[in-house]
């Protein structure tokens, strides 16, 4: 699959040894008993900056991970491996007994553990929230129309979140992050690493996708009072066509006016005005081009078929999202051939389908030969993105599928499988170490390496769990 990543060219980065802005520490002034709500909020942001920050250098040499049990993805599994990290990237993998570890390599016994590529999640809000009852740290969606798709979330992106170590410490080194869904386009998504001293160097992908929301929740009905356009499935779909057919029909001027121009200046003849520039008009250019994929959102059958039916109306390239009410459309989506992110895993069933009904699905599309992956839709819980993969796991799906669900398929859905997904030399060292399965809740993280930096295994949550357990 050709790479959506555009920031990957050179992706092993010359780190600094302190890897938090100096301007976020400061000096421990006294303060007065009564805060303003604003001054509280700075202080929180600070406090997240520092936490969200590592304090990592690069790497300076080799670093060996020994004696452990290698989930490679691609290759199976080795027992008593060895994965050698050098120069931010994977060296070697192998069993101990044939694989060469340099003399001066610096040596990590993991006997007894787990050796697993970092984890995918394939939608998050990671660093467009903090606190969800706080508007002013809330950054998820702009409300004002439903159609947005040049709202781009790589322009909001808080890398000082201190949402983003809760996922990294449990094994997350990289995710999606998208707008929630409350709109039919809501914004443009960006790819993540949970490791970097400021936004430009985690968002390692910019508008990489856009999702197309049609479940139904994007509708302006909240009540008689405040309902307006578009407050039916109707309308939905009547204001996505329009505003693909206003794209074509801005990029028909465009091309219109450059011929006029190119003509004006054969007759030595004044250029005529230009068109004005539409920037929502322009984001949807290069998806009815298919140069960008969809992310297709729906949650039943009929909404799943109307949107796809207006999907290929304007030839878009498209993956499925959601889909988790969708049992009786099963064979529908495998003709499909595109990929499927599922979830939330953990939704309750319609009180029409089966109790197992969302929770077999993944079992479902994968026996039907579909590509999955799993994401958590989520900011204060994508930590849990392992433990969707463990329960699909526990409902039909094969183990083997449930791991490449979270590490080698979202990889390949985004373009980035040459360089993340799985244990395999010359691709980037995101690399996990437990001690258990990594879809077993009662597995700890030892170990978190992103492109070859140990990452402390330190956030908000573990600073206050030590500073109150003593």
């Amino acid at each position: 699959m050709r790479s959506n990543i555009g920031r990957w060219s050179s992706i092993v980065r010359n780190n600094h040894a302190v890897r938090c802005p100096s301007s976020v520490v400061r000096e421990n002034h006294a303060v007065p008993r009564r805060l303003s709500i604003v001054r509280k909020i700075e202080m929180a942001f600070a406090l997240c900056a520092v936490l969200a920050c590592g304090t990592v250098s690069a790497q300076t040499r080799s670093i060996a991970l020994k004696g452990g049990k290698l989930l490679t993805i691609t290759h199976g599994v080795i027992e008593n491996g060895v994965v050698v990290i050098e120069g931010g990237k994977i060296t070697a993998v192998g069993a101990v007994a044939s694989t060469k570890i340099s003399a001066n390599a610096q040596v990590i016994d993991v006997t007894g553990m787990t050796v697993y590529p970092g984890l995918i999640d394939s939608e998050t809000n990671l660093g467009l929230t903090e606190i969800s009852a706080e508007n002013m740290t809330n950054d998820l969606v702009e409300p004002s129309d439903e159609i947005m798709p040049h709202m781009h979330t790589a322009d909001a992106f808080h890398a000082e979140s201190a949402l983003i170590p809760v996922a990294r410490i449990n094994g997350v080194t990289n995710a999606i992050v998208a707008p929630t869904s409350t709109d039919t386009l809501p914004g443009q998504d960006s790819f993540i690493q949970l490791d970097g001293k400021s936004a430009d160097e985690m968002l390692i992908g910019r508008d990489v996708a856009m999702p197309l929301n049609f479940t139904g929740g994007e509708r302006r009905n909240e009540s008689w009072e405040k309902r307006k356009f578009p407050s039916t499935r109707m309308g939905l779909a009547a204001q996505l066509r329009q505003a693909f057919i206003d794209a074509q029909d801005y990029e028909a001027k465009l091309a219109e006016y450059d011929r006029k121009k190119e003509a004006a200046a054969k007759d030595n003849k004044p250029a005529p005005s230009p068109v004005k520039r539409d920037l929502k008009l322009e984001a949807l250019l290069p998806y009815l081009h298919g140069k960008k994929q969809i992310v297709l959102a729906a949650e039943g059958p009929s909404d799943l078929e109307t949107a796809v039916r207006l999907a290929n109306e304007f030839k878009l390239k498209f993956i499925l999202n959601h889909v988790s009410h969708s049992q009786p459309a099963l064979d529908f989506i495998a003709q499909l051939k595109v990929p499927v992110i599922v979830g939330p895993i953990y939704q309750s069933p319609k009180p029409e389908e089966r109790y197992d009904a969302v929770y077999s699905l993944p079992a479902e599309l994968a026996k039907r030969g579909v590509k999955i992956a799993f994401a958590t839709y989520d900011a204060h819980n994508a930590r849990n993105l392992p433990y969707q993969a463990g329960f699909a796991s526990a409902f039909g799906l094969p183990y083997d599928e449930a791991l490449k669900a979270i590490t080698i398929n979202p990889a390949e859905i985004w373009g980035v499988a040459d360089k993340l997904g799985s244990l395999d030399v010359g691709k980037v060292a995101n690399v996990v170490v437990a001690n258990g399965d990594p879809l077993d809740v009662r597995t700890d993280v030892k170990h978190v390496f992103i492109e070859g930096n140990e990452v402390p295994l330190t956030s908000r949550q573990t600073q206050l769990r030590d500073q109150y357990s003593k």
